[in-house]
Order: C-alpha cells, then sequence, then structure tokens
C-alpha cells in the first residue's frame, strides 16, 4: 500500500471585495464570505466572497502514475488545513473544481500597501491591466459565477470546467480541515480532457454573497507559504497489497511485541523507505528446539496497517485506511513502504500499528524516525 503527496507549485486567494489586489505569496488561503463596510459604524455594506487557486505539477503527475501507481487502483484527494473557521452554519459546503484558463501566482500579501497587482486578481488571471478572466461566452464545458447585481464592477473571480466537481461538507460539530475526492479531476487532467490549471476552491454559490450580514462564514486555510507542516496537497492512495506469508507462521497471540527493522532513524525527504516489521508472541509457548524463539520472526495477520503522526503535535499525518494502508507481506516479513517526500523536514515521526488479532484490536506506537534538510 503507498500514499504519496504533491504538494502546490503556487497559489493564491481572489477577493472580490480588491478586486485587483494579488496575494500570490500570503500565508494564508481564503474561502471566506464576508461585507466591505466603507464605514464600521454603520451597519450594512456590500457582500464579498473569496475563492483560492492551487496549481499542481503536471509533469509530476504524470511520473507519478508512470512510474509508481501504473495500473494499480487509487484514488486522489485534495487536503487543506485550516488556520481559521467562524460563523459556520448548520451545513457549510465547500466545492473544488478544475481551472480552465492559466493564471500567474504573483508575489503580493493580503492588503498590501501599496497593493500589489502583478498576479491573478478577482479580475484579471495575469496582472492587472493583463488578461481578465472570461466573464460571459464561455468555452463549452466551463463557467464561472460573481454576483452581478451587486458587483456590476467585480466581474470575475475565475473561470471553471463543470464537470467532475468535488466537494466537501461540514458543520460546527465536524474538522473544517477540507478533504475532497478529486480523482475524476486528476483523470481529467491525466487523459488531456482537462488542461491541467490547477483547482479553484470556493464556497457553495448559495453561500457566496450572502444578503444577511449575520450569515457570513470566515474559511481560512494554510498556504504554501505558511511555513508550518499545513500546507495544502494531494494525497495520492495506490493499492499495490500483496500477502504471501511463505513458511512464516502468522501471528495469532496476544499480547505481542512489535520491532521495526530498516529504520536509521534519520531519512532525506526525498527517500523511500521499506520498513520491514517484526513480530512474536510476547510470552511464546514452550516448546523443546535448539534456537530461541524470541527470535523467531511471525507475520502479521492480513488485518494489519500503519499510520504515520507528528511527534510532538500528535497530529496524524498518514490515517489509517482500510485499503491504501494495509500491510503487505512476503516470505521475509511483512512490510510497508513509504513515501518521505510528504513530510515536512526537521520534524520527528512515529509509526503506529494497528493489527486484529482474533477478536483483539491492538493499536501500538513502535519506532520513530526524523526527516532532515541535511
Amino acid at each position: 500500500m503507498a500514499i504519496y503527496k504533491l504538494f502546490p507549485t503556487a497559489d493564491t486567494t481572489l477577493y472580490s471585495g480588491y478586486v485587483n489586489a494579488n496575494t500570490g505569496l500570503d500565508e494564508i488561503l481564503e474561502a471566506t464570505t464576508n461585507y466591505k463596510i466603507s464605514n464600521p459604524a454603520i451597519e450594512g455594506g456590500t457582500p464579498q466572497a473569496s475563492r483560492f487557486l492551487l496549481q499542481f505539477d503536471q509533469a509530476e503527475i504524470t511520473s507519478l502514475f508512470e512510474d509508481k501507481i501504473q495500473n494499480n487502483t487509487w484514488r486522489a484527494d485534495l487536503k487543506c488545513f485550516t488556520a481559521n473557521v467562524t460563523g459556520l452554519s448548520s451545513t457549510s459546503v465547500v466545492k473544488v473544481n478544475a481551472i480552465a484558463e492559466s493564471w500567474n501566482m504573483g508575489t503580493g500579501r493580503f492588503l498590501d500597501l501599496p497593493e500589489s497587482q502583478n498576479g491573478a486578481s478577482w479580475a484579471y488571471r495575469t496582472y492587472e491591466g493583463g488578461t481578465l478572466w472570461t466573464t460571459s461566452n464561455y468555452a463549452t464545458g466551463t463557467t464561472g459565477s460573481y454576483n452581478l447585481a451587486t458587483n456590476s464592477n467585480s466581474q470575475g473571480g475565475g473561470t471553471w470546467y463543470t464537470g467532475s466537481e468535488a466537494s466537501f461538507t461540514f458543520n460546527y460539530y465536524t474538522d473544517p480541515d477540507i478533504t475532497a475526492d478529486i480523482t475524476n479531476i486528476v483523470t481529467n487532467w491525466s487523459s488531456s480532457a482537462f488542461e491541467n490549471y490547477g483547482v479553484i476552491v470556493r464556497q457553495s454559490s448559495s453561500q457566496e454573497f450572502v444578503e444577511n450580514i449575520h450569515e457570513q462564514t470566515t474559511l481560512k486555510y494554510f498556504s504554501r507559504d505558511t511555513h508550518t507542516i499545513y500546507p495544502p496537497q494531494i494525497e495520492f492512495m495506490w493499492d499495490d497489497y500483496v500477502y504471501n506469508t511463505g513458511s512464516l507462521n502468522v501471528l495469532d497471540t496476544v499480547p505481542a511485541t512489535f520491532s521495526v527493522k530498516n529504520n536509521p532513524g534519520v531519512f532525506y525527504n526525498e527517500s523511500v523507505n521499506r520498513f520491514r516489521i517484526n513480530s512474536r508472541p510476547t510470552y511464546p509457548t514452550r516448546i523443546y528446539q535448539t534456537g530461541s524463539l524470541y527470535t523467531i520472526n511471525n507475520a502479521l495477520p492480513s488485518e494489519s496497517f500503519y499510520s504515520i503522526k507528528d511527534v510532538f503535535t500528535n497530529e496524524v499525518v498518514i490515517a489509517y485506511n482500510s485499503t491504501y494502508t494495509k500491510i503487505s507481506c512476503d516470505p521475509t516479513g511483512s512490510y510497508f513502504d513509504l513515501y518521505l517526500n510528504g513530510l515536512q523536514p526537521e520534524r520527528y515521526y512515529k509509526i503506529e500499528l494497528k493489527t486484529v488479532i482474533g477478536e483483539t484490536v491492538l493499536i501500538t506506537e513502535i519506532d520513530e524516525f526524523k526527516i532532515s534538510n541535511e
């Protein structure tokens, strides 16, 4: 089983309230609804919306399919991590679409003085005075959206393909971190049905430009420039599971003891490592033999999975998945391959194991390692 994380090459937020402003280097991405109020002492104003763009390298996606995923079953999830969320309604919906026109990231930040206008904005997809976003006579299979009634001078906001739209729904009781299945979007990029200009993330049309000032929702997420462990990403998962125990016995006794081979403790962040897991009963049955029972390795049961967590925050970096984090086995023993490019450098991580033995589910932290920049 394998998981590979792909990070954006560019990102920016488009603000309808600042139609020419670029925020390409901002640490925050927004899909927010709010009011632009000229006089804060007076309630009311013009409803506004923001949307954010993410660009991913098609050459890396192509290489990933050719060299790693190949013909295996796969899935791709867009993941964005919360910086600040307020004003949630009972149900909030985020939409993800493939962008239909090229754009430039720019080097601006939110509310720069003077305003940065050297990249994509609500009105322009290149720079202020450059190429406008299409707002009418859309090409077949594409569209855009803005509130013409209240934003007649604020046309723009991006254009996107209508096919293969993904969505993510949450409320004030659930986690607002975005996990949206964009498998169909990636499929269209790879087949050249869509040109890969990245994705646009926005609130649903019914939530954007709402007239009620008390129904504004702030959705802020960390960007690629955030300098945290939470940049946006596409998480590719594919099923390369094999289970061949050969002459190994399968672990069928609890309690059990686990250890990890092939872990030098420090890795470069572009490494790929095969972690092998040794397992045995903690208290093996006594039998007459010439070797130690404590040196005999067992295969893990077929229902065994791995997870990766950040040591200091206990944040789950790779979550258990019944299909995509299943632990394989060959006649040498149980193992899983880990692509370390998705882990932030100069951080420590721990491996957690979940295995089902009979009616018992064991969850055990079994080892740690560090990702190094050096």
